[in-house]
């Protein structure tokens, strides 16, 4: 049996978010955190561990396109919030600006910004589908 594309694609997307969080924290200074801090963090872990709680790792890790089933979700936050795997994300390290030099949180939201666009000119083939 071969590898799981959706498993190995998870460990270099953990691999690559660990190099991120480093190279975050080498630029950091930290103190205590503001006010905003907290709720911004807070929902967008949120948003995270939901995407992750529905569509599993096949379903974050694009294992549609490896022949995957992948149900079509509609519970919240998806039919409510539009990408909220990046939107959280994007709320999590929004969080962390008073900390991180600007250029560096502009340079990983952009980064967000730009698979949102790339994600939302897919070929609709390579998306889940209703399950009927």
């Amino acid at each position: 049996m071969g590898r799981d594309p959706s498993k190995v694609m998870a460990y270099i997307g953990h691999f690559l978010k660990l190099l991120q969080i480093i190279s975050l924290i080498s630029v950091s200074s930290f103190h205590w955190p503001p006010f905003y801090f907290w709720p911004l963090f807070a929902f967008g872990q949120f948003l995270n561990v939901r995407v992750y709680q529905l569509l599993g790792e096949a379903g974050t890790y694009y294992g549609v396109r490896f022949g995957k089933t992948i149900p079509w979700v509609t519970e919240y936050p998806f039919g409510v919030i539009s990408d909220p795997q990046y939107i959280g994300s994007i709320m999590s390290i929004a969080a962390c600006l008073t900390w991180v030099p600007y250029q560096y949180i502009l340079l990983w939201v952009l980064g967000y910004v730009f698979m949102i666009h790339v994600e939302s000119k897919e070929d609709p083939s390579t998306r889940a589908k209703p399950l009927n």
